[in-house]
Protein backbone atom coordinates (compact mmCIF):
# COMPACT_ATOMS: atom_id res chain seq x y z
CA UNK A 1 0.00 0.00 0.00
CA UNK A 2 1.28 3.51 -1.11
CA UNK A 3 0.58 6.56 0.47
CA UNK A 4 1.31 10.44 -0.26
CA UNK A 5 3.06 12.91 2.76
CA UNK A 6 4.88 15.95 2.97
CA UNK A 7 6.61 14.33 6.21
CA UNK A 8 9.91 13.30 6.45
CA UNK A 9 11.47 10.25 7.95
CA UNK A 10 14.45 9.26 9.33
CA UNK A 11 15.19 7.58 5.83
CA UNK A 12 18.29 9.49 4.40
CA UNK A 13 19.53 9.49 1.17
CA UNK A 14 22.54 6.75 2.55
CA UNK A 15 19.39 4.80 4.26
CA UNK A 16 16.84 4.11 2.00
CA UNK A 17 13.20 2.15 3.79
CA UNK A 18 13.52 -1.35 2.87
CA UNK A 19 9.43 -1.81 2.33
CA UNK A 20 9.56 0.90 -0.21
CA UNK A 21 12.37 2.52 -1.00
CA UNK A 22 11.74 5.90 0.59
CA UNK A 23 14.39 8.29 0.68
CA UNK A 24 14.31 11.92 3.10
CA UNK A 25 13.78 14.64 0.78
CA UNK A 26 12.49 18.25 1.54
CA UNK A 27 10.93 18.60 -1.96
CA UNK A 28 7.49 18.29 -1.36
CA UNK A 29 4.96 15.52 -1.63
CA UNK A 30 6.10 12.01 -1.62
CA UNK A 31 5.33 8.29 -1.76
CA UNK A 32 5.89 6.18 0.80
CA UNK A 33 4.71 3.37 2.87
CA UNK A 34 2.24 3.89 5.72
CA UNK A 35 5.28 3.47 8.32
CA UNK A 36 7.60 6.02 7.12
CA UNK A 37 4.34 8.36 6.08
CA UNK A 38 3.59 8.16 9.67
CA UNK A 39 7.03 8.31 11.23
CA UNK A 40 5.45 7.49 14.92
CA UNK A 41 2.61 9.51 14.64
CA UNK A 42 -1.21 8.67 13.94
CA UNK A 43 -3.18 8.40 10.94
CA UNK A 44 -6.67 10.90 10.92
CA UNK A 45 -9.30 10.34 8.86
CA UNK A 46 -10.21 13.48 6.43
CA UNK A 47 -13.86 12.57 6.24
CA UNK A 48 -15.74 14.03 2.36
CA UNK A 49 -19.51 14.55 1.83
CA UNK A 50 -20.39 15.47 5.40
CA UNK A 51 -23.45 16.77 6.39
CA UNK A 52 -23.83 21.04 7.18
CA UNK A 53 -24.19 20.24 11.03
CA UNK A 54 -21.49 17.57 11.25
CA UNK A 55 -19.16 19.98 9.31
CA UNK A 56 -20.52 23.12 11.69
CA UNK A 57 -19.71 20.47 14.99
CA UNK A 58 -16.47 19.72 13.89
CA UNK A 59 -14.52 22.90 15.55
CA UNK A 60 -11.17 21.37 14.49
CA UNK A 61 -10.37 22.79 10.69
CA UNK A 62 -8.75 20.19 8.32
CA UNK A 63 -10.91 17.47 9.10
CA UNK A 64 -13.63 17.02 6.92
CA UNK A 65 -15.36 18.60 4.02
CA UNK A 66 -18.73 19.27 2.16
CA UNK A 67 -17.33 17.92 -0.90
CA UNK A 68 -17.98 14.77 -2.10
CA UNK A 69 -14.63 12.97 -3.10
CA UNK A 70 -14.48 10.90 -6.39
CA UNK A 71 -13.85 7.39 -7.47
CA UNK A 72 -10.61 5.84 -6.34
CA UNK A 73 -9.64 5.30 -9.64
CA UNK A 74 -9.66 9.38 -10.44
CA UNK A 75 -8.11 9.99 -7.13
CA UNK A 76 -5.21 7.00 -7.52
CA UNK A 77 -5.09 8.76 -11.33
CA UNK A 78 -4.18 12.64 -9.57
CA UNK A 79 -2.15 11.64 -7.11
CA UNK A 80 0.01 9.17 -9.62
CA UNK A 81 0.08 12.07 -12.25
CA UNK A 82 1.10 15.11 -10.05
CA UNK A 83 4.16 12.34 -8.48
CA UNK A 84 4.95 11.97 -12.22
CA UNK A 85 4.93 15.46 -13.37
CA UNK A 86 5.41 17.53 -10.88
CA UNK A 87 2.04 19.95 -11.67
CA UNK A 88 1.24 21.13 -8.36
CA UNK A 89 2.87 24.19 -8.16
CA UNK A 90 5.55 25.21 -5.61
CA UNK A 91 4.95 23.61 -1.77
CA UNK A 92 3.90 26.65 0.27
CA UNK A 93 2.48 26.17 4.34
CA UNK A 94 -0.11 28.03 3.85
CA UNK A 95 -1.48 28.68 0.09
CA UNK A 96 -0.15 24.98 -1.34
CA UNK A 97 0.81 22.18 1.13
CA UNK A 98 0.25 18.56 1.45
CA UNK A 99 -3.64 19.13 2.64
CA UNK A 100 -4.26 20.55 -0.73
CA UNK A 101 -2.42 17.88 -2.76
CA UNK A 102 -4.84 15.38 -1.15
CA UNK A 103 -7.85 17.53 -1.15
CA UNK A 104 -7.29 18.23 -5.20
CA UNK A 105 -6.22 14.64 -5.86
CA UNK A 106 -9.87 13.54 -3.95
CA UNK A 107 -12.02 16.20 -5.35
CA UNK A 108 -10.41 17.41 -8.69
CA UNK A 109 -11.85 20.95 -7.15
CA UNK A 110 -9.28 23.82 -7.41
CA UNK A 111 -9.64 27.21 -6.81
CA UNK A 112 -9.58 29.85 -9.33
CA UNK A 113 -7.76 32.67 -8.39
CA UNK A 114 -4.95 31.36 -6.11
CA UNK A 115 -4.17 34.20 -3.77
CA UNK A 116 -3.25 34.55 0.68
CA UNK A 117 -5.83 32.21 2.38
CA UNK A 118 -6.09 29.96 -0.81
CA UNK A 119 -5.49 27.04 1.01
CA UNK A 120 -7.11 24.90 3.52
CA UNK A 121 -4.52 25.82 6.31
CA UNK A 122 -4.54 29.26 5.70
CA UNK A 123 -8.70 29.52 5.69
CA UNK A 124 -8.84 28.10 9.20
CA UNK A 125 -6.45 30.71 10.39
CA UNK A 126 -8.23 33.20 8.84
CA UNK A 127 -11.21 32.28 10.38
CA UNK A 128 -9.52 31.84 13.77
CA UNK A 129 -8.23 35.61 13.18
CA UNK A 130 -11.85 37.02 12.11
CA UNK A 131 -13.27 35.94 15.41
CA UNK A 132 -10.82 38.39 17.28
CA UNK A 133 -10.91 41.58 14.61
CA UNK A 134 -14.59 41.18 13.82
CA UNK A 135 -16.01 40.54 17.73
CA UNK A 136 -18.78 43.65 18.54
CA UNK A 137 -17.22 45.88 21.48
CA UNK A 138 -20.69 45.39 23.17
CA UNK A 139 -19.67 41.43 23.74
CA UNK A 140 -16.27 42.32 25.01
CA UNK A 141 -17.48 44.23 27.80
CA UNK A 142 -20.58 42.00 28.31
CA UNK A 143 -19.13 38.35 29.90
CA UNK A 144 -16.94 35.84 28.80
CA UNK A 145 -19.50 33.18 27.64
CA UNK A 146 -20.63 35.58 25.32
CA UNK A 147 -17.39 36.70 24.08
CA UNK A 148 -16.69 32.39 23.51
CA UNK A 149 -20.59 31.95 22.24
CA UNK A 150 -19.83 34.54 19.43
CA UNK A 151 -16.10 33.65 18.26
CA UNK A 152 -16.85 29.88 18.07
CA UNK A 153 -19.96 31.02 15.96
CA UNK A 154 -18.15 33.02 13.79
CA UNK A 155 -15.18 30.36 13.58
CA UNK A 156 -17.44 27.59 12.25
CA UNK A 157 -19.86 30.00 9.91
CA UNK A 158 -16.34 31.09 8.48
CA UNK A 159 -14.75 27.56 8.27
CA UNK A 160 -18.17 26.55 6.53
CA UNK A 161 -18.21 29.23 4.15
CA UNK A 162 -14.78 28.43 2.90
CA UNK A 163 -14.90 25.07 2.50
CA UNK A 164 -14.06 24.17 -0.73
CA UNK A 165 -17.21 21.87 -1.30
CA UNK A 166 -19.25 25.22 -1.03
CA UNK A 167 -17.41 28.28 -2.65
CA UNK A 168 -18.11 29.57 -5.63
CA UNK A 169 -14.58 29.96 -7.12
CA UNK A 170 -13.60 26.75 -7.56
CA UNK A 171 -13.95 24.62 -10.87
CA UNK A 172 -13.71 20.95 -11.49
CA UNK A 173 -10.02 20.58 -12.94
CA UNK A 174 -8.68 17.50 -15.06
CA UNK A 175 -5.14 16.78 -13.60
CA UNK A 176 -3.30 16.82 -17.05
CA UNK A 177 -4.56 20.50 -17.51
CA UNK A 178 -3.57 21.81 -14.08
CA UNK A 179 -0.30 23.11 -14.66
CA UNK A 180 -1.90 25.54 -16.77
CA UNK A 181 -4.50 26.44 -14.30
CA UNK A 182 -1.82 29.01 -12.49
CA UNK A 183 -3.10 31.33 -14.52
CA UNK A 184 -6.02 33.44 -13.38
CA UNK A 185 -7.37 33.13 -16.92
CA UNK A 186 -9.08 29.65 -15.48
CA UNK A 187 -12.46 30.90 -16.82
CA UNK A 188 -12.17 28.12 -19.45
CA UNK A 189 -13.46 25.60 -16.79
CA UNK A 190 -16.50 25.32 -15.61
CA UNK A 191 -17.78 25.53 -12.15
CA UNK A 192 -18.60 22.59 -10.43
Amino acid sequence: MILFSSSTSNHSLDNPCPACGYRKTFSGVTSSCLDCFLWGGELYLFEYSVNTAFFIAKVRGGTCSLASSDPPEDVLHRAYYLLREGDFGVYDLFENNCEDFAVYCKTGLLVKFTSVGSGQAATSLLAASSVIVSSPLQLLMASLTGIAAVGLGMFCISRLVSDIGVRCDVAKVPVEMLGSCFDPSMSQYDDK
